[in-house]
């Protein structure tokens, strides 16, 4: 994933902070532990959401600690605890990092230098979750091959990482995976694949990489798509939030769900408003397209 997941800082209550803060300094460990060092520098948002989200699901309580780390070395910070299911998303955080740099590689030929930090990483991930390395491999060829066929549908393209992100979340599950969690994580991987393509837009046009916006409408940027198909882009987004908020009323969580639903029912929003307009700044968010 590309660390678009984020909770809406204004609206988050002061508890799920340092909570969120917690997880995404656990986290840093975890990968430090299982996949190196040098892969840390791949640590996402994305991530820390999932272990949240996950741990809530499973009924698996995190436990904070207040320790010491390599870049606050004097003063302890609260850090969740390591355990099995970190693990597994650290691997993932760091298996997706490799794919997502080899696919930077092969449309832009770039990324290499910085693939090599995260090659012994993604080996040891390999072989502490193979699954896990299979499904992602499986899913990134899937949507190779849609853009290199020049695929015209937005839903289509994004279907093989949604499903390979849904997927994902079913095996880390387990037993507390359903009709609904599925659902759930394959608009949220929906969410992502059109988010980060309609943020690299512009770039794609001008590179002349797959962009699958550009191969639907064929707008020359993305101030003439969001112009001439604003409203019709502005729609798949709103979908993916309905749904998004049918599933969370069907599935069981079994603490406190504040944080996650921050980041899902304000977070993605926002996110997506700041993206459409071309906002640099997270603070300015016009709403040039209807995304709510």
């Amino acid at each position: 994933m590309f660390g678009y997941i984020r909770p809406d800082i204004p609206y988050m209550y002061v508890k799920d902070g340092v909570l969120y803060k917690a997880l995404y300094c656990g986290l840093c460990k975890s990968i430090g532990g299982s996949c190196g060092q040098c892969a840390r520098f791949g640590l996402s948002y994305d991530m820390t959401f999932l272990s949240a989200i996950l741990h809530n699901i499973r009924g698996e309580d995190v436990n904070v600690a207040k320790r010491h780390c390599v870049l606050h070395p004097i003063v302890r910070r609260p850090i969740a605890a390591d355990d099995e299911l970190t693990r597994k998303i650290a691997c993932l955080n760091t298996v997706l990092t490799y794919y997502k740099l080899s696919d930077d590689v092969a449309d832009e030929n770039k990324g290499r230098f910085s693939r090599l930090f995260f090659k012994r990483g993604k080996k040891r991930a390999v072989r502490l979750y193979p699954a896990i390395e299979e499904r992602v491999r499986r899913g990134m060829e899937a949507l190779q091959d849609l853009e290199r066929a020049g695929c015209g549908s937005v839903d289509r393209a994004a279907d093989p990482f949604a499903a390979m992100i849904a997927d994902i979340s079913d095996d880390l599950l387990g037993s507390s995976a359903d009709e609904n969690t599925h659902d759930l994580f394959y608009n949220i991987g929906k969410w992502v694949y059109l988010i980060d393509a309609a943020d690299d837009y512009d770039k794609d046009v001008k590179k002349g990489n797959y962009n699958p916006f550009r191969a639907a409408y064929g707008a020359a940027s993305r101030a003439e798509l969001l112009e001439k198909q604003g409203e019709e882009v502005g729609f798949l987004f709103r979908g993916v939030f309905a749904r998004n908020a049918e599933c969370l009323q069907n599935i069981r969580f079994h603490f406190n769900r504040d944080l996650t639903d921050n980041i899902i029912l304000r977070g993605l929003p926002a996110q997506t408003r700041r993206v459409l307009c071309g906002c640099k700044d997270k603070k300015d968010r016009p709403e040039r397209v209807r995304v709510r």
